[in-house]
């Protein structure tokens, strides 16, 4: 699977530990920054993360920050992006399922990397049921004017 991570200066550490883990598990990783322990501004990241996913060139997203809340807003900035914040398993197995996110974010202050990995895990396994979901996915690319109250 293709795959853009990114991360801010509070999750950079995190970061660096997933990445040769899912390049071991032979996806495909892009990492967008950032490259250092420096302080950053994570919607600069999140932004990255939901460009990549607007334009194809990756299939999933992994947004790393202090909270992961941050990340996550920048992410969903951009309407191609559904980015899930999650803290453990179940939560990145729903949101593929129910919610076809395209995009995690964890927050490396709250998890540690063996949680992180189990949410990746769970994250890149399910597959979106769609079904009863498909009408509630299309509303959330739907601009506000345009969604039914019904």
């Amino acid at each position: 699977m293709r795959l853009a991570i990114a991360s801010d200066h509070a999750a950079f550490a995190l970061k660096q530990l997933l990445i040769p883990w899912l390049v071991a598990q032979a996806h495909d990783v892009t990492d967008l920054g950032t490259h250092g322990p420096e302080s950053v501004d994570y919607p600069d990241y999140g932004a990255a993360i939901g460009a990549a996913i607007a334009s194809g060139s990756v299939d999933r997203g992994i947004a790393l920050c202090g909270s992961g809340i941050g990340i996550s807003i920048a992410a969903n900035r951009n309407p191609a992006c559904r980015c899930a914040l999650v803290s453990e398993p179940f939560s990145a197995e729903l949101a593929r399922r129910h919610n076809d996110a395209n995009a995690i974010a964890l927050g490396a202050r709250l998890i540690g990397e063996e949680m992180a990995r189990a949410c990746i895990t769970a994250f890149l396994s399910a597959d979106f049921e769609g079904g009863r979901h498909q009408h509630r996915v299309d509303k959330l690319g739907a601009p506000v004017l345009e969604r039914s109250n019904a």
